[in-house]
């Protein structure tokens, strides 16, 4: 039985961010199981062109685009379809509450957050491709999965890779979750070389084909600290079982070590199809078209500590998690704004890392205790790291990480 029907029916599917690089290989893979999915709602930024377009191939119920400038365009696209829409963010929430089994939660950065939250609070069965919504508020965000009886399944290739080999059932048998990292494309610059580096070059990745703001979190390997707190969520174990280990082949996507002295890894090519095929038909398999894994081609694997003094955006990150409360969720938000201005052209690569911990050491951790909390923290840091970024383009650069 194909794994995605529930019964006889088709399971009925919300995509989240269908515009970007996941969205679209989430699509990819429904149109390669024709019948086995009816897609419910549809939500995006602003592409509302490609949105358009996926609208009239999949006929989703309710389509939404977040940009509220651009909704004349969707409506006059889809007149005479029946199909509904929406703009603004209050739409995107209402995609994400409308009566899907499956929610593909693809909405990059902190804009996720509360679309992830609409679905979880229903008790969907949630793809999680938005790392910040554990970021900025796991402890909340996990005890809405439990409080409403949803299920949360990691889409990111390293906590989709954990997560088929996590033994849940004995916890206490795991020794430690090995996160295993690209590198990134300046895995082997050196921080002369990193600070002259274009947006060109940091979303060029060496073996992943990603958004541009994920791109360049691999390339500071950020996305690797942001992945750590994201597992410390996820699967409940401490930080200091958490390792990160740069594997350049991006053949093993993460392992968990037990106390036994077994090491079990989840293994394929870097296609982000699978493991989104994993989430798409669980609680069983479906067939996706990514390439077959052959080891003999390959040859070999290797292996190598990532290297903290270039690469200082991982220690960041655990020394956010290590403080806890709001800490991660500045860190999230420090970081956004930082990248948007490299990729505008407006801060040099290695000024990344530097302002996300001017904000941290400027913003002093507090407990949120509700969501408000959390998006009043992330918006104060978004206006602290923007303030230094312009003081930044007048003043004297910082000096870091010398």
């Amino acid at each position: 039985m194909n794994g995605a029907a529930t019964g006889n029916h088709p399971r009925s599917v919300t995509i989240l961010g269908s515009t970007g690089s996941v969205g679209r290989s989430t699509i990819d893979l429904i149109e390669r199981h024709p019948g086995a999915y009816r897609v419910e709602a549809l939500a995006g930024n602003s592409r509302v062109g490609d949105l358009i377009e996926q609208a009239l191939r999949l006929r989703p119920r309710f389509v939404a685009t977040a940009d509220a400038a651009r909704y004349q365009e969707l409506k006059d696209g889809l007149a005479g379809t029946g199909i509904a829409t929406g703009a603004g963010a209050a739409a995107v929430c209402e995609a994400a509450e409308r009566d899907a089994e499956w929610v593909m939660a693809g909405i990059v950065g902190a804009a996720g957050l509360e679309p992830t939250l609409r679905a979880i609070r229903r008790g969907a069965i949630v793809a999680l491709a938005n790392k910040e919504s554990l970021v900025c508020a796991g402890d909340l965000v996990m005890a809405e999965v439990a409080r409403c009886g949803a299920t949360l399944l990691p889409v990111d290739s390293e906590h989709n890779a954990i997560f088929q080999v996590f033994d849940a059932h004995h916890k206490p048998a795991v020794e430690r979750i090995i996160l295993t990292a690209s590198g990134g494309p300046f895995r082997t610059f050196d921080r002369a070389a990193m600070a002259s580096a274009s947006p060109a070059q940091a979303v060029a990745h060496p073996n992943w084909s990603m958004g541009a703001k994920i791109s360049v979190d691999s390339a500071t390997l950020m996305n690797k600290g942001l992945e750590l707190i994201e597992a410390f969520h996820l699967f409940g174990v401490s930080e200091a079982c958490l390792d990160v280990l740069i594997h350049p082949q991006s053949v093993i996507h993460s392992m968990v070590a037990y106390i036994d002295g077994s090491v079990l890894a989840q293994l394929g090519s870097p296609d982000m199809r699978t493991p989104i095929a994993y989430a798409l038909g669980w609680p069983n398999r479906i067939a996706a078209p990514s390439a077959r894994l052959d080891l003999a081609t390959i040859g070999q694997l290797t292996f190598e500590p990532p290297d903290p003094v270039r690469f200082p955006a991982l220690r960041l990150a655990r020394e956010a998690l290590r403080t806890g409360g709001s800490a991660p969720t500045i860190l999230s938000a420090a970081n956004e704004i930082a990248v948007a201005r490299f990729l505008a052209g407006g801060l040099g690569f290695l000024g990344i890392a530097e302002i996300v911990e001017d904000v941290l050491e400027a913003l002093p951790a507090t407990r949120p205790t509700s969501i408000a909390d959390v998006i009043e923290i992330d918006a104060e840091a978004r206006r602290l790291a923007a303030r230094r970024l312009d003081r930044r383009a007048v003043d004297a650069p910082l000096v870091r990480f010398a």
